[in-house]
């Protein structure tokens, strides 16, 4: 899948295209056990089975990834998650911003095919990851859905709950032995709790917000809802 990126870097603003031939989800992506604990009771609630492993790696058809602003799913129990996009592009990271789709009611039967069967809507902005390396715990991310025509908040933290995009990286190589995080690699870095719970949106609405310099990566993509016949 060929991705299009506005770099916004700290030397200059520059366009990127990466051709993504490799999508990871990285599940389960928490510092604090009892945070990843908290989001696996909120996942059993709909019926999600516990995770064989923390982290968990799940390989995603790179076909999934679109940078549409609106995106087709089957029936009504789909719900995004905004998660920092970590990928490799001229032998550098950068950082961008992705929802992780998924068919809840599918997840209850199978969390790898709920992520396989959504698009992965990604904004058309990233950083250079050097440039917010330093300061990475500093960094908020949250998003809002549509509910009864209002605007509300569904997701809000700081990505300090969350490893770090190196720390994941190190954790799918080392588990399955793959020898880099080469161009054309891309991977989501986990998300933060639901407020109020995980419930489906028409609208979902993302931002990782940088306070040190004052800048956001926002993207914004409504569903088209295909009908659930059997």
């Amino acid at each position: 899948m060929k991705a299009h990126f506005q770099i916004e870097s700290a030397n200059k603003a520059q366009e990127l295209s990466v051709d993504v031939h490799t999508l990871i989800v990285a599940g389960w992506a928490g510092r604090d056990m009892a945070a990843i604990e908290h989001h696996i009771e909120e996942l059993a609630e709909l019926g999600v089975p516990r995770p064989s492993a923390v982290p968990l790696y799940y390989r995603i058809a790179n076909n999934q990834l679109t940078q549409a602003a609106r995106v087709q799913v089957v029936g009504e129990n789909s719900s995004g998650e905004i998660e920092a996009l970590v990928f490799a592009a001229g032998g550098r990271l950068y950082i961008g911003l992705a929802s992780d789709h998924t068919d809840r009611k599918l997840e209850a039967y199978s969390v790898a095919l709920s992520k396989q069967v959504c698009a992965k809507p990604a904004g058309g902005a990233a950083w250079e990851y050097a440039d917010v390396e330093g300061h990475w715990d500093e960094l908020i991310v949250r998003s809002w859905i549509e509910e009864k025509g209002e605007r509300v908040l569904y997701q809000e933290g700081p990505i300090a709950s969350l490893r770090t995009p190196r720390d994941l990286i190190n954790g799918y190589l080392a588990a399955t032995g793959t020898a880099a995080f080469s161009d054309g690699m891309a991977m989501t870095c986990g998300t933060v709790a639901a407020i109020g719970g995980i419930r489906p949106s028409n609208v979902f609405e993302m931002e990782l917000h940088d306070p040190r310099l004052n800048r956001s990566l926002r993207h914004r993509y409504t569903l088209d809802i295909l009908p659930d016949v059997a």
